[in-house]
């Protein structure tokens, strides 16, 4: 691993902490007396830990992990009580012996399986269980000074892959051969080999390489582009084809460190774009432009998306913004941290407004049928004067 990306930090205990203080207070707010939480990116954000368990979060008490798999692991990595657990059915024994009550509970409902949710229901009768999946995204959505320099590692992977891409993007190759290579560079620069996205049957690779027309091709994943992929078993990502001259190849990259995410998309082009894939090219980055010059702690997010189609529109572009035809997305950019889809969404119908400490991806883009796609991604810190980049790497088209 790269001296400068560094080893990797497990989560502080005041960090833990606050985290959970503010879920509490959350918890407050609705009236929720018992918070469980089982899926892994809540766990591992909550506990330190991604261990298999049951973590129980009492109002204005602390918390006990109940661990089924590693609980040695669980030990190492957490500072929460750990108690080791064989399995669901000793959960109701376990609450009494450690003092756990409350009827109202919260639950991740967005993302528990329905069986397990039943499960659960007919351990526990008395409860009346409650989503609390919309106030764990909030906590999240605001990142502390740890979680930042996480980012900021994250970041660094990018700026190394993209940096080095030109050095290995050569006509005739294939889509899946450009992937392989970078991805190894990824990887021996600190790459954790995930992508995480909340949400059921959503998924992604972490690295897009579409060559032309390949980039017009969409699939199931909530994304204004996806490819082809190598099989319709996965069914988007970098394919078999091979990259031609003088058409646009998009690298949309994304950065894993110590869980948390980034996510850009730059154009590489081997000769020169079509004028028109050029003028749009232009297009994406006055939007970037006008973000960075309008965003910051306070501003909607729905607003940074409406000012971004009117100037696709007033460029005639709007056809092919984020989209084209049915294939549209009704987004600009996207939360970012342990899950590639947190909020803010900078999309129609998302009103919150933005906080300083929120990260997101912003990626306006261009879909042409039978061309190819033109745009680029670049990640933002919001603070409450402005917004902040993440990774170094220039805007620009990279021409070889």
């Amino acid at each position: 691993m790269s001296e400068d990306i560094g080893v990797f930090e497990l989560t502080p205990q005041k960090e833990i902490y606050s985290r959970i203080n503010k879920l509490q207070e959350k918890m407050g707010e609705e009236e929720v007396e018992l918070t469980l939480l089982i899926q892994n990116v809540d766990l591992f954000y909550f506990s330190g830990t991604i261990q298999k368990g049951f973590l129980f979060i009492p109002l204005g008490e602390k918390p006990v992990f109940f661990v089924q798999k590693n609980y040695e692991r669980a030990t190492m990595e957490s500072p929460l009580r750990c108690i080791k657990t064989q399995g669901i059915k000793t959960l109701p024994n376990l609450l009494r012996e450690f003092g756990l009550k409350g009827k109202r509970v919260g639950m991740e409902l967005d993302v528990v399986p329905v069986s397990l949710f039943y499960k659960i229901k007919d351990l526990f009768r008395e409860w009346e269980i409650m989503d609390i999946s919309e106030q764990i995204k909030e906590v999240r959505s605001v990142k502390s000074e740890f979680e930042i320099t996480q980012i900021k590692k994250s970041g660094k992977i990018i700026d190394k892959v993209f940096s080095e891409a030109k050095y290995y993007l050569k006509e005739g190759m294939s889509e899946l051969e450009l992937d392989a290579i970078l991805n190894s560079i990824g990887r021996t620069n600190g790459h954790q080999g995930f992508l995480r996205m909340r949400g059921f049957n959503q998924e992604m690779p972490n690295i897009y390489v579409l060559s032309g027309d390949d980039a017009c091709m969409t699939s199931f994943c909530d994304a204004p582009i996806s490819g082809y992929g190598a099989t319709p078993a996965i069914a988007q990502g970098s394919s078999a084809r091979r990259i031609e001259r003088d058409r646009p190849i998009i690298i949309d990259y994304g950065g894993g460190y110590n869980g948390y995410i980034t996510d850009e998309t730059r154009v590489f082009v081997i000769g020169r774009l079509k004028r028109q894939l050029e003028r749009a090219y232009r297009t994406a980055l006055n939007i970037v432009e006008d973000m960075e010059s309008f965003a910051k702690e306070g501003v909607l997010a729905v607003q940074i998306y409406e000012r971004a189609k009117e100037i696709a529109a007033k460029e005639g572009l709007a056809p092919y913004f984020m989209g084209y035809g049915e294939e549209k997305v009704s987004f600009v950019g996207h939360g970012l941290g342990l899950e590639i889809n947190e909020w803010p969404i900078i999309g129609r119908g998302f009103n919150r407004p933005l906080q300083a400490g929120m990260v997101f991806a912003f990626e306006p883009k261009f879909i042409f049928p039978g061309e190819g796609a033109v745009g680029i991604e670049m990640d933002y810190i919001v603070s409450k004067g402005g917004v902040e980049r993440v990774t170094q790497f220039p805007g620009e088209i990279i021409s070889l």
